[in-house]
């Protein structure tokens, strides 16, 4: 999980069973976006952001790992609501994920990319 989303998040996370990671859990708390994405790739992760360059990062690459989350407008909210947000719409998106995808949430809808871009 970026620097630009709560610690508490991915705790919340974790406790409704994935797998989490925030970025300061790892010494990457003020890593650029680049060395996210090697890390997330070379440990089979998924980026979850509210940052938008990471889909631009991927384009420009041509990868197809790593998948990327990103949450759209639901950054200024609480952590709690954000990871209701996100648990409630995750099942949806599973296969393009594990298949290498870019997923943004926001208020409304889920828009998903397949990856490579």
């Amino acid at each position: 999980m970026d620097e630009n989303l709560s610690p508490i998040l991915a705790e919340l996370l974790r406790a409704a069973g994935y797998d989490v990671e925030h970025v300061r859990d790892v010494g990457m708390k003020s890593d650029p976006d680049e060395a996210i994405l090697t890390y997330a790739q070379s440990h089979d992760r998924i980026v979850v952001t509210a940052d938008t360059d990471f889909g631009g990062l991927l384009a420009h690459t041509g990868t197809v790992r790593p998948s990327v989350i990103l949450l759209r407008r639901l950054a200024g909210r609480r952590a709690s609501e954000q990871a209701d947000h996100v648990l409630r719409h995750l099942s949806m998106v599973e296969d393009d994920l594990a298949h290498g995808a870019v997923v943004a949430f926001d208020d409304t809808r889920v828009r998903v990319r397949r990856l490579p871009m």
